[in-house]
């Protein structure tokens, strides 16, 4: 797989292509960043844009994490103690999920710069309220009563993309409002306009909106046993891909880590199956030659392996 592919795979949208291909051709090296708000558990919704690092890291960019600590106390989650304490917590799981190489960056380190403010007052004169507050509305707790420190939040998430020095930044599909901002802003400040990769927003394991008070993801934390009890008890209609939760932790977790895939079955269900690639096993279990249970089962094993460094790390 080359860079290109490796780079785009399992991404919803590349804003855009073009500004991708500039920097693949480029003779200097590349930099990338995700921003994270310590703001609860590391959960594989997270490990999303975490694979897509891992992918920019291996293609040769110079990663950079952004453990966003006052942006989690802007929008209310925690004193600014408790979400640096978070912060130093999930710097160790990324580390254990494959990040070894990156930068890590607390936001409290910089943000509190001269220039850094100066730039965030500048981009508070040309954004709008209603523009500011459209940027929020995927990502703010309460938007519908926002504070003003939300409304400061993407002014500067964009800053921060000029601050760190950043060629790409990835995020989630919901922080797209912010990183259109971002492309449209930053330019008037003399940065360029960034290149923005923005992944799917995994569903819950019960086929719903992911939601903590739903339950209804799986932590990095969590042991063999709760992981295991978790995907066995979820959504998978037998031969539906669509909107299938336990066919998308093959597709975005399983296999951009493990090529070849195991099914472990007795005899008299059929033996066990082997598949190199997700479309294999998409097809095999659309034509339900691939039992849920199996599916289960099998994704169970395989989503431990991947989280057995984090146990490890965090024992």
């Amino acid at each position: 797989m080359d860079k290109y592919e490796l780079i785009t795979r399992n991404t919803q949208e590349i804003v855009t292509i073009d500004g991708l291909n500039e920097l693949l051709t480029s003779d200097k090296t590349p930099t990338a960043y995700t921003g994270y708000e310590p703001s609860g558990k590391i959960h594989l919704g997270h490990v999303l844009t975490v694979n897509k690092l891992i992918d920019l890291q291996n293609s040769g960019f110079k990663i950079t994490v952004l453990l966003a600590d006052f942006h989690a106390y802007l929008n209310g989650k925690g004193t600014l103690k408790e979400v640096r304490e978070l912060a130093e917590y999930n710097k160790q799981c990324f580390i254990a999920l494959g990040l070894d190489k990156a930068t890590f960056v607390f936001g409290s380190e910089f943000q509190t710069d001269h220039t850094y403010t100066v730039n965030v007052l500048k981009l508070a004169q040309s954004t709008t309220l209603n523009r500011a507050r459209r940027s929020m509305s995927e990502v703010a707790r309460s938007i519908e009563h926002p504070t003003v420190s939300q409304m400061i939040y993407p002014l500067m998430q964009a800053v921060d993309i000029m601050a760190l020095g950043i060629d790409i930044a990835v995020g989630g599909i919901d922080q797209r409002k912010i990183h259109m901002l971002a492309r449209e802003e930053l330019p008037s400040l003399g940065h360029i306009a960034p290149t923005c990769i923005h992944t799917p927003i995994l569903l819950g394991l019960d086929g719903e909106k992911m939601s903590s008070s739903s339950n209804n993801y799986i932590s990095v934390d969590d042991d063999t046993k709760t992981v295991k009890k978790k995907i066995n008890s979820s959504f998978c209609p037998q031969g539906v891909v669509n909107d299938n939760p336990v066919i998308e932790l093959f597709k975005y977790h399983i296999f951009p880590r493990f090529p070849e895939i195991d099914v472990k079955r007795p005899p008299k269900f059929g033996g066990d199956l082997h598949y190199s690639s997700y479309n294999e096993l998409a097809d095999d279990f659309t034509k339900e030659n691939l039992h849920p249970m199996d599916l289960k089962n099998t994704a169970a094993k395989y989503i431990n392996l991947l989280l057995d460094p984090v146990r490890e790390t965090l024992r």
